[in-house]
């Protein structure tokens, strides 16, 4: 294949200058039903190798649209299963960059069945190596399934992706809703953690990647620190805001931003590791928060990176279309936190009220270090409405001293850590040299859960 080629000058962009081989690039299609010949199809339409990020090794596909249209078929995908097969070997990280027409129809079934030797290399190295989806041109039909089964998507603005094509749905076309969009996928779907315009999608690729562990076994995050681990935090209502202001050099990555945004879920540096943050953003959590923070915690877990969690919440949404999912949601991100044996940190920051403070981390789920700011609360409700129901019919007067004896005895974080569910009440400003402190504490930390094939939640 051309050096020149779209897919191999993509990888180039990618990947540290100069440092890629690549594997299998004389390799074409056996197929000459419908008149294809193999000199037609170079390298099968898809340019495979390794080569470095940040000095990282990493194993990278890259589609050429050029050829049939990128389309996978039999030793296109062969390519792809055999880079999957050098990855898991040396146990780094697959970086897929698709631009494909779908299934190559000239190869029929040998298309079809390579397009599930592809899912089956990608189930089997699941919570093995990280894996990489990057979506250029078009990802459609079952090449679709490909980037769901990644770990992280990445989206240029025009690109498309979609099982059906917008205008095949049952009352839509694409200029009513255009299903397939980078924004649609982002925002409705969350199928996608970051979009941006194609120039500027390797720089977040690389940013991503440094952050990475190799693989499931590899305690290989770890770079200099040369922030100050004692800096002070400034206060700030947004959780994003204040995960940056506790995260090394203030760098906090972020994923799936556009979607469910009243939790945050994303990566960091503490102390030059890597950890894993989840922070509610608004006073109610939506089952899509849930959904998407518990997919999140699965996969620091998976990775050994600890995980950071910063409690701001009152309750779960209460609408008919969030009653419909809001269980079912709740319990997988119980069942996530509960299930994680790396290191878990959580800080209250204002308020704890309900069950929501069971499902985010709490120390009845396996929580290693609580701390709490000062002047945050923690309770079953807001004091106000625990005195209406508990005195309803009564004074005014009469509620508001209920009130505040059971914002004292019962909602004040002092009564909390009296308890034992706070270990320490700390001032805002402490926050990232505690955090600090205490994965620097729990870094050996070893945990056994009861021996089972796997969950069913």
């Amino acid at each position: 294949m051309s050096n020149n080629s779209k897919a191999s000058e993509r990888i180039k962009s990618l990947l540290d200058e100069n440092s890629f081989v690549e594997i299998g690039g004389l390799m074409t299609a056996r197929a000459t039903d419908f008149n294809l010949e193999p000199k037609d199809t170079p390298a099968d339409g898809v340019v495979t190798g390794y080569g470095l990020i940040d000095e990282k090794l990493v194993y990278v596909y890259s589609q050429d649209a050029a050829v049939l249209g990128g389309s996978v078929g039999e030793m296109h995908a062969k390519k792809i299963c055999a880079l999957y097969d050098f990855a898991l070997k040396v146990g780094a990280p697959v970086i897929g960059l698709i631009d494909c027409a779908g299934l190559r129809l000239q190869e029929g079934t040998d298309a079809l069945q390579a397009f599930g030797a592809i899912y089956k290399k990608q189930a089997l190295c699941s919570g093995v190596i990280p894996q990489i989806s990057v979506l250029f041109g078009n990802c459609g039909g079952g090449l679709a399934v490909i980037p769901t089964l990644t770990d992280f998507t990445f989206m240029a603005e025009d690109a498309k992706l979609f099982v059906n094509a917008p205008n095949t749905l049952d009352g839509n076309y694409e200029d009513k809703n255009d299903t397939a969009s980078a924004k649609f996928q982002s925002t409705e779907c969350g199928t996608v953690d970051f979009v941006s315009a194609q120039s500027d999608l390797f720089d977040q690729i690389r940013k991503l990647v440094v952050m990475l562990p190799d693989n499931n076994e590899a305690n290989d995050t770890y770079e200099e620190c040369t922030d100050d681990l004692n800096r002070g935090c400034i206060e700030y209502d947004d959780a994003v805001q204040m995960l940056e202001q506790i995260a090394d050099d203030n760098v906090y990555v972020e994923v799936k931003a556009d979607y469910a945004k009243d939790i945050t879920c994303g990566l960091m540096k503490l102390n030059g590791t890597t950890v894993g943050a989840v922070a509610n953003r608004e006073d109610k959590m939506s089952p899509y928060g849930c959904v998407k923070a518990a997919d999140f915690v699965n996969f620091c877990d998976a990775f050994e990176i600890p995980l950071l969690t910063l409690t701001n919440v009152s309750g779960f949404e209460a609408t008919v279309d969030a009653e419909k999912k809001m269980a079912k949601a709740a319990a997988k991100l119980t069942y996530a936190f509960a299930n994680a044996s790396v290191p878990k940190v959580n800080v209250i920051t204002k308020k704890a009220f309900g069950n929501a403070v069971n499902v985010m981390n709490s120390k009845a789920l396996g929580c290693d270090m609580t701390f709490a700011w000062e002047g945050s609360a923690m309770g079953m409700m807001d004091a106000n409405l625990a005195a209406k129901a508990m005195y309803a019919g009564q004074g005014e007067d009469v509620i508001r001293e209920q009130a505040a004896e059971y914002d004292k005895l019962q909602n004040s974080i002092t009564s909390a850590a009296r308890r034992g569910y706070v270990d320490t009440v700390i001032n805002a400003v402490d926050t990232r040299k505690y955090v600090i402190g205490a994965f620097e504490m729990l870094y050996t930390k070893r945990e056994e859960l009861p021996a089972k094939k796997h969950g069913t939640v």
